[in-house]
């Protein structure tokens, strides 16, 4: 029960401080400077998670990341179910606090959708975001796998490493989909923006529960064809 625990804390913190920031910023265009910070809010939630929750859960903090490690027999399948619907109630618990915090502050959320991802970036082509995600949690995980593997050797420098890597997938993602490379970090923010009157993020969520899973498998598939 307490990897589950952590598990939720994880992503709401991550949630909270991620798709916060880009609430706060809206991830401006113009100066990239939006972009910058939202990246580095999402990479440093990491960092700071696995160095709090890394050694109760191993900070999976994310569906897809669950499910490579699932297929790399790091896990056994009740304890997947029990993470991911921890970090889905996580993810939740991180967007209804920025809802009162928004709400209650009076504050613009320069989203408009709390962080949600979306398809403009791409102009709405469904194709062009699946593969986007796809490919940046192929990227995500991959590194994951890597740097968490016994024979890598990497020690304490492994947080960093993965909270550096989430950045720049970020960097380059935002402007495309939002990057979402993580189904519960999505779900959550789609599904509260609707229940507040804006149905758009809803439309186009399942692109981001289905490519991250696809994204996570095929990393999971490559590092143990390249790991033997």
């Amino acid at each position: 029960m307490k990897k589950y625990v952590a598990e939720c804390i994880g992503t709401a913190v991550l949630v909270l401080m991620g798709c916060g920031t880009a609430m706060l910023v809206g991830c401006d265009a113009a100066s990239g400077s939006g972009y910058l910070l939202t990246a580095l809010a999402f990479g440093l939630s990491i960092v700071a998670e696995a160095y709090c929750i890394g050694n109760i859960s191993g900070c999976h903090v994310n569906p897809a990341v669950s499910l490579a490690v699932l297929m790399s027999g790091g896990m056994e399948k009740k304890d997947f179910w029990g993470y991911v619907i921890s970090q889905v109630i996580g993810a939740f618990i991180g967007t209804i606090l920025l809802a009162v915090i928004f709400t209650a502050g009076g504050v613009t959320d320069m989203t408009g959708g709390y962080g949600s991802n979306g398809l403009a970036g791409v102009n709405g082509s469904i194709i062009a975001g699946l593969v986007v995600e796809i490919v940046l949690t192929f990227i995500f995980v991959l590194t994951i796998l890597g740097v968490t593997s016994s024979k890598a050797g990497h020690g304490s420098f492994g947080g960093l490493v993965i909270g550096l890597t989430l950045t720049f997938v970020h960097i380059f993602g935002i402007g495309l989909t939002g990057t979402s490379v993580n189904p519960a970090r999505s779900i959550a923010p789609a599904i509260v923006a609707l229940c507040t009157g804006n149905s758009d993020p809803i439309r186009s969520v399942w692109v981001f529960i289905l490519a991250p899973l696809v994204g996570a498998a095929l990393a999971a598939v490559t590092y143990r064809k390249l790991e033997k």
